[in-house]
């Protein structure tokens, strides 16, 4: 099978889990904008899973480029990469709905995580099928240096949580802000 089929089965998935996301963005009732201040913390998760998640779509497109087809376990990775992803409009209302706390801001971090966990698979699936392709294995050595930096802020993170939620959002910022960075910056190490 192409990847297109992936692709666009994908590209669904996704499309829903952001849907779902902004659905729960709940409009108050009155016109005091004191009420939409109320809603800060649900704002803020849901820019930040938007990031996460638009991150990831770019990511995942970027993986499949140039691949011929797909096999087994391109497919399993793929579907097990959505279903992690499909865990951030939880984890994402969650967190606003309970106003940071340590617990909520904790899970979060363990949910993007688990996401990023899932990616690995899929990336080494997909690399399977470039064995013989040395420029795609510096580029994919780029990329998973990137993927192995933002797991290790992820697990620091789901502890930190408790030291205070702050510094949680902090570190998942400063993931998704890795992969607006230009490519250079990985090509120095």
């Amino acid at each position: 099978m192409g990847p297109s089929r992936l692709e666009a089965f994908s590209d669904g998935v996704i499309a829903i889990i952001i849907t779902i996301m902004v659905l729960e963005l709940k409009v108050p009732h009155g016109s005091d904008p004191a009420l939409l201040l109320k809603l800060w913390p649900t704002f803020l998760s849901y820019a930040l899973s938007y990031a996460v998640v638009a991150i990831y779509w770019l990511n995942h497109h970027q993986l499949f480029h140039g691949l011929k087809h797909v096999d087994t376990a391109v497919l399993w990775s793929n579907i097990f990469f959505l279903f992690c992803l499909s865990l951030i409009p939880f984890a994402t209302a969650y967190l606003g709905e309970n106003d940071l706390t340590p617990f909520s801001t904790a899970l979060y971090a363990a949910t993007l995580l688990l996401v990023g966990i899932s990616f690995v698979p899929m990336r080494r699936a997909v690399a399977a099928h470039f064995k013989d392709d040395p420029h795609y294995h510096a580029t994919s050595a780029r990329a998973a240096y990137k993927n192995y930096l933002s797991l290790a802020i992820y697990a620091a993170a789901i502890p930190l949580a408790y030291v205070h939620p702050a510094i949680t959002l902090a570190a998942a910022f400063i993931v998704a802000a890795m992969y607006f960075l230009p490519k250079a910056w990985l090509e120095g190490r």
